[in-house]
């Protein structure tokens, strides 16, 4: 019943629920309060009421976005507590009173006071953001201040709504004593705090405390472009839920021949993506996108298909790739859009055979096989469980947009599946990792995954209470302990060096301080692969867990796992390539053979029903070698879908670079050649510059005579 109660209240957990049960329960009762009146039953719901509101902006509950839509906002909730106390004031029969009028006249000021306060909060905010937020590049043509204390600017209008608390404390403790000079410096404290939090914003308007204007900004990013010259970009626009799709191709960028560059339009991706070495321009305003000069980029790669695509598709100085962020056998992995590419680069030869058969207009000879990079940290399967107890990792996608019931197993198989590997009859240990996506679309599958997280949780509570696993569990717990002390200092040092500049900072001082140090960056890398070992030393061989959020990443699992279930997904083709038995779920009830045929990558599978009755199947394969019958065709098909071991996929995908930015300047030099220097869509003018039109009114003439052949067409 809980867990449906926070569902529907869109809530993270049950504090927030009770939370905003006390909320919702305190304000009708600080209004009883007032009509009875009963002064210290007003006092109670009213501190009730700020300490439920302060906890849920803390957690930035989806409840209090929902009650500013409905007229019950932050500002609206602190004037109705204050009308309340003037209420109880009335009803207390102290209208006539000094301690009224000064109340009245306290709440009114207050509320004067917010206007200057949010304007200037405002206007500092508007005047430290940059049209661009960078990483890497080097912006010390213009001068970029430190950001103003976030104390001064974070939540400010919480903050400044919350000095109302002396007033109405003072109020309350003048009325029940009869001492009104306690409530007259309540209100005096008000008053100050207000003009002093005011007054403390003024300074950061001065012009030495801006950041630079646009223009400056952008003249200084357009000087960095000329002299790093990118030949390479990786192009990004998305959700705020996908900054995954960069991140998995941030090493392979560190890789590229060339001098590598990624462009992104969205500021709040800047924040999530991992440390790195190459260059990270973000350019949300389109205008300023299509104004920067970017002829020195040959190849340009697509990780999405996006309506923001069309700002750098226009450039015809480039060539443009669909490189994707996964590779599958969903319908997205064919999506029509791809023609507008010059090429579409895919892992294997399944992937060029899957378009061809989609019939979308993409030409065979504009696929390029240049396997999958990514893939490098994926160890090879020994054949043989890494610990006594087989581990079962269980990675279903997300429902998609069009919510087909193939698209994933959670909906009617995610719970049978889960159940048979806990109650197998030879030990398994289960790893879930949920889709990031689950429950976006169709919030039953955030049911049933808050389910499975609820059955894993009990059947590890169940094994410790065994007697069977007492001597494992006795034997390990120094060296978990010892195991999450490491991960705690790891964490603490890895938050240190990953933040730009000093702590504090905005968008604006990020992109100043935020230089590649190839010390700090290499010291990263070594502490997530100790992160990453430490992770999984903290808990028991034995233990199921649950794996949510960036880290460990998809690929730790997969080495941890001795094999998998998983949906139609780019998750199942990466898995291959470990070699590692899995297991493939046909939601959709099409059959096995009609399954396998549809989709290439369960051609060596264990095809499961939604009953999971199949995954007997698995688990004989994982536990021994001679039961594993598919071994062989994993073989085979982790060459077709991936492509070849030799030459290795970041030698595949470099020479692919390579071979399209020879083209793009073919092209290029073409065009050079063609227009003899002048610019597409210049006019020649006479020789001798008598009476020619300037090239504007030319080619307004040119566009008006095509206006009338088109219409006269017509």
């Amino acid at each position: 019943m809980i867990s449906t109660a926070i569902r529907l209240a869109r809530v993270g957990s049950a504090s927030e629920l009770a939370a905003a049960a006390l909320m919702g329960l305190g304000y009708p009762c600080v209004m009883l309060a007032a009509l009875l009146p009963n002064l210290w039953f007003f006092a109670a719901a009213g501190a009730v009421t700020y300490v439920a509101d302060w906890y849920l902006h803390q957690k930035n509950s989806y409840l209090i976005n929902r009650l500013s839509k409905v007229r019950a906002g932050l500002a609206i909730r602190f004037l109705l507590r204050q009308l309340l106390l003037i209420l109880l004031l009335a009803r207390e029969g102290l209208a006539d009173q000094p301690v009224f009028y000064a109340a009245v006249a306290c709440f009114l000021l207050f509320y004067g006071l917010q206007a200057p306060q949010g304007a200037l909060a405002t206007l500092i905010r508007l005047r430290r953001t940059m049209p661009v937020v960078t990483r890497n590049i080097d912006l010390h043509a213009v001068r970029i201040p430190d950001a103003p204390p976030q104390a001064l600017l974070n939540r400010s209008a919480e903050k400044m709504l919350h000095l109302d608390i002396p007033a109405m404390a003072g109020v309350i403790v003048a009325v029940a004593s009869g001492r009104n000079v306690i409530g007259y410096a309540g209100v005096a404290a008000t008053l100050a705090l207000g003009l002093l939090y005011t007054a403390a914003l003024v300074p950061y308007l001065r012009r030495k405390k801006r950041a630079p204007a646009a223009g400056a900004a952008l003249k200084a990013v357009g000087t960095w472009l000329r002299e790093y010259q990118p030949t390479v970009a990786l192009y990004f626009s998305g959700s705020d839920d996908s900054a995954y799709q960069v991140n998995m191709w941030l090493e392979t960028m560190e890789q590229v021949d060339g001098r590598p560059i990624i462009i992104m339009r969205e500021r709040a991706l800047v924040k999530k993506l991992q440390p790195t070495s190459v260059p990270i321009l973000c350019v949300p305003g389109g205008q300023h996108l299509m104004a920067m000069d970017l002829s020195t980029i040959r190849v340009t790669l697509y990780p999405a298909n996006v309506g923001k695509n069309i700002h750098m598709l226009r450039v015809p100085t480039m060539k443009h790739v669909f490189i994707g962020h996964g590779d599958s056998d969903k319908l997205a992995s064919v999506n029509p859009f791809s023609k507008v590419y010059d090429e579409v680069w895919t892992a294997g030869q399944a992937g060029r055979d899957r378009y061809a058969l989609a019939d979308v207009g993409v030409r065979d000879e504009d696929i390029v096989e240049v396997g999958r990079p990514q893939l490098a940290p994926i160890r090879s399967w020994t054949g043989t469980p890494a610990n006594p107890v087989p581990t079962i990792l269980y990675a279903p996608t997300w429902e998609g947009w069009d919510n087909n019931p193939g698209n994933t197993s959670l909906l009617l198989a995610g719970e049978n599946i889960v159940k048979r590997l806990l109650a197998a009859p030879r030990p398994v240990r289960v790893i879930y990792k949920p889709h990031p996506f689950t429950g976006l679309v169709n919030k039953k599958a955030k049911a049933v995954d808050e389910r499975l997280q609820k059955m894993v949780a009990a059947a590890n509570a169940e094994r410790a209470a065994d007697p069977r696993w007492a001597q494992e569990i006795a034997a390990a717990r120094s060296s978990q302990a010892a195991a999450r002390a490491e991960l705690a200092r790891i964490e603490a040092r890895i938050a240190q060096l990953s933040a730009p500049g000093r702590k504090g900072g905005d968008e604006a001082e990020e992109s100043r301080v935020s230089l590649a140090d190839p010390h700090r960056l290499a010291e990263i890398k070594r502490l997530r692969a100790e992160w990453n070992d430490a992770y999984w030393r903290s808990f028991g061989w034995w233990e199921h867990r649950v794996v949510t959020g960036a880290e460990p990443k998809l690929y730790d699992c997969f080495n941890e796992a001795d094999g998998m279930v998983s949906d139609i997904s780019s998750v199942v083709s990466d898995f291959i390539a470990s070699g590692k038995p899995y297991a493939v779920t046909d939601s959709a009830g099409v059959g096995a053979d009609e399954f396998r045929r549809q989709n290439t990558a369960v051609r060596a599978a264990v095809i499961l029903s939604n009953g999971a009755t199949e995954l007997d199947e698995l688990l004989a394969a994982v536990a021994d070698p001679a039961a594993d019958r598919l071994a062989g065709e994993r073989k085979l098909l982790k060459r077709y879908l991936l492509g070849p071991d030799e030459p290795t996929s970041i030698e595949q995908f470099n020479a692919a670079v390579r071979a399209l930015a020879a083209k793009a300047e073919a092209r290029n030099n073409g065009v050079a050649q063609r227009l003899a220097g002048q610019r597409i869509g210049e006019l020649d003018q006479e020789a001798d510059g008598a009476g020619a039109e300037p090239l504007d009114a030319a080619l307004d003439t040119v566009a008006e005579k095509g206006a009338q052949e088109a219409t006269a067409a017509h």
